[in-house]
């Protein structure tokens, strides 16, 4: 249900040493038809990142490469073309990501730090691969068939073990809205938080009915169970939250057998 970094990372990646000279890394940028390269020590391990941006503010701050010299210093390290190297110019401690970390995951720190790329690191901190923002974006781009058909098959009737006629499942642009009768709060709102999970969702419209409620019940800001906070359970759904006051989703691992009653 959830995609991996391992699974959209691209291997046999070309790192540079921190002693890369600048000529050679702007032969290396053409040749290879990337934004950028992992920098890497002797074990092969992460050290930090550079760019084609790291070495283009050489070039504008370099009086060298003009007649006219550039009136801004776009880079902290004022080198010349000449001095430059991938140890000097690099990012570092490069921000890095684990091939067993979600893919979404690595969504949010390419967001949260406008990145573009990020190396990809085993437990020793050797480079293994790299992700970019097109590997990540590539996760979001399933067919709404795909969608639909995880949500029915993997969640609904594998996950859940009830029957996906129960409900009407429509996804559009990777928005998913449910409707139907799930039989308890519990069990439709444990299905619309595995929905949320799954790769390509966008958003979920929670359109399901509970019992004696004639209408969906689950609003932002209530809790788990479709309650608002701190409003005692019928007894009912009292039995199917444990004594953490977690829900205990039917047909999940620790879900207790009167939590399967209503399947």
């Amino acid at each position: 249900m959830h995609a991996y970094v391992r699974d959209i990372m691209t291997t046999g990646v070309v790192a540079v040493r921190a002693g890369t000279s600048y000529r050679e890394m702007t032969i290396m940028f053409r040749q290879r038809g990337v934004s950028g390269f992992p920098v890497v020590d002797d074990d092969g391990k992460v050290t930090g990142v550079v760019s084609e941006t790291d070495l283009l503010a050489v070039a504008a701050a370099d009086p060298d490469t003009s007649a006219h010299p550039a009136p801004w210093r776009p880079h902290h390290k004022q080198l010349t073309v000449g001095e430059a190297t991938a140890g000097a110019l690099m990012t570092h401690p490069a921000v890095t990501v684990g091939p067993d970390e979600l893919a979404r995951t690595a969504a949010r720190l390419m967001y949260s730090l406008n990145l573009q790329r990020l190396p990809v690191v085993n437990r020793d901190g050797h480079l293994v691969g790299i992700v970019s923002r097109s590997d990540v974006l590539s996760v979001f781009g399933r067919s709404d068939q795909e969608i639909r058909r995880e949500v029915t098959q993997d969640v609904i009737a594998d996950g859940f073990f009830t029957d996906p006629a129960r409900f009407t499942v429509t996804v559009h642009d990777g928005i998913v809205t449910l409707e139907g009768a799930p039989g308890s709060a519990v069990l439709g709102s444990c299905i619309v938080d595995q929905v949320r999970q799954i790769e390509g969702v966008v958003a979920v419209r929670d359109h399901l009915t509970y019992p004696g409620s004639g209408r969906s019940s689950l609003r932002p800001g209530t809790s788990v169970s479709g309650y608002p906070a701190g409003t005692p359970l019928p007894p009912r759904m009292a039995r199917d939250h444990d004594d953490s006051g977690r829900t205990t989703c039917p047909g999940q691992p620790g879900a207790s057998s009167s939590a399967k009653e209503d399947e």
